[in-house]
């Protein structure tokens, strides 16, 4: 007889977060009800007590001590390395669930066999929706973003094809990726193509995953009944010595990095060039036309900031070939 499974193990990975995971915990455990989950939390060194925090106010969870700063990708594949569900749940500590979003991604899992990781709705602290359900990076699909024609024209299925804006977020489809704020993966489906690529440090792990999830042959799909509410880059706010990028919560050095990384093992030599070389160019640019016209001096300023960052991703990743030394 089969050693029995709980329904699923649901991860999350914390660095500095302890009153949002808190808040956190106390939804995921309402959200469980009668089901069979254990919660798992790896907590990233974190300086403000976290993880003191969920031993003494949540004994169940499995807690997970780093020394260090693992990032997302190792981090989450510590965690699966304990995790007994037949599914694994990714939720990020600056989420709260809906009352039955367990329940829904359960049997939906359930119901589609063919499904090896899904997403839900994502919406942020105005109930406002993000992105959830998103077309793989491409040079293309980075000069749409850049050059705003993106946000311009979210209606269009050739200009907001990334975050496919222009298609209605209550309908469920299959998609290339979902984010790892919330996703639910099947345990054969990592036992098949393997966990999260540890040299992806934050950022771009999710892309590559289902990248491979479907290579191998399986769906991913996007659920909007799955609702869960996110704050979006808390953790990346407790760090004071990095670039911000112009929405306040991605750290733009790292990202560089990993996108990087993603071109190279995805898209070649030639593809990390080209998605390099398009954002040096798109800066350089909008740093002229910046300098050319009166008032814009901080434009100019940031796009030389990006580009130089652009530089010096470049130079540690080796063009994409190899990961700086965690923690980044």
């Amino acid at each position: 007889m089969s050693a029995y499974l709980p329904d699923a193990s649901v991860v999350i990975v914390s660095f500095n977060t302890r009153e949002i995971l808190r808040n956190c915990l106390s939804s995921l455990y309402e959200a469980i009800g009668s089901r069979d989950i254990e919660v798992i939390v790896v907590d990233n060194a974190s300086r403000d007590g976290s993880a003191d925090m969920v031993a003494s106010a949540f004994p169940r969870v499995v807690l997970v001590r780093s020394d260090v700063n693992l990032g997302f990708a190792a981090g989450n594949n510590a965690a699966f390395r304990r995790a007994r569900g037949r599914h694994i749940v990714l939720l990020n500590p600056d989420t709260l669930l809906g009352s039955d979003a367990l329940d829904r991604a359960l049997a939906h899992m359930d119901a589609v066999p063919s499904v090896g990781m899904a997403g839900g709705r994502l919406l942020n602290r105005n109930g406002v929706d993000e992105p959830a359900a998103r077309m793989f990076p491409s040079v293309l699909n980075d000069f749409l973003a850049l050059s705003g024609l993106a946000a311009r024209f979210p209606r269009s299925r050739l200009f907001g094809r990334f975050d496919r804006t222009w298609a209605t977020a209550s309908r469920p489809a299959d998609v290339d990726w979902v984010p790892g704020a919330f996703a639910i993966i099947r345990r054969e489906v990592l036992e098949t193509v393997g966990d999260f690529d540890e040299r992806f440090f934050l950022y771009y792990e999710e892309v590559d995953l289902c990248r491979r999830i479907k290579a191998a042959g399986w769906r991913v799909r996007y659920w909007p009944d799955i609702v869960v509410h996110h704050w979006g880059g808390e953790s990346s706010k407790t760090l004071t010595d990095q670039t911000f990028s112009s929405s306040g919560s991605q750290l733009t050095l790292w990202r560089m990095r990993s996108a990087l990384l993603y071109y190279r093992k995805h898209h070649g030599g030639v593809g990390a060039w080209a998605a390099a070389r398009l954002e040096l160019g798109w800066h350089a640019l909008r740093r002229i036309r910046a300098r050319l016209s009166r008032g814009c001096g901080a434009k100019a300023a940031e796009s030389g900031r990006i580009m130089a960052l652009m530089r010096q991703a470049w130079s540690e990743t080796s063009g994409g070939q190899q990961s700086p030394a965690r923690p980044w």
